[in-house]
């Protein structure tokens, strides 16, 4: 169900942020691909399963994983396929900004701006 106040809270919200969408339920991976391509990203499978991971992450534990927390689950979740590097090389922008907007996500709490986890 669609929360009004959240509606209201995210077009008052940073610009950077604007765009992910408030609940989980509506989000497809169809939209995450229409996203991706209209930034001039084609996702992969190892793109999706990224995306996946962070999707279950905040489903399992909602808002409450912060930032460095997540983005070390992630590097260990991936450390076969390569870990950091492999996630730079899908998201050069950076694995939690932006591969949190394309799964539909608020950035999760301890992210003081959408270039968290970027190489700039």
């Amino acid at each position: 169900m669609l929360d009004i106040n959240k509606m209201v809270a995210q077009e008052h919200a940073d610009p950077a942020v604007r765009g992910h969408l408030i609940e989980l339920a509506p989000w497809t991976e169809e939209q995450a691909i229409e996203m991706a391509r209209r930034d001039g990203l084609e996702l992969t499978d190892d793109h999706l399963a990224i995306i996946r991971y962070l999707r279950d992450c905040y489903a399992d534990h909602g808002g409450t994983i912060n930032a460095r927390m997540l983005v070390n689950s992630l590097q260990e979740e991936f450390a076969g396929l390569g870990g950091h590097k492999f996630l730079y090389k899908l998201f050069p922008l950076g694995p939690i900004a932006q591969a949190s907007r394309y799964a539909g996500l608020p950035l999760p709490p301890g992210t003081h701006d959408p270039s968290f986890g970027t190489t700039h």
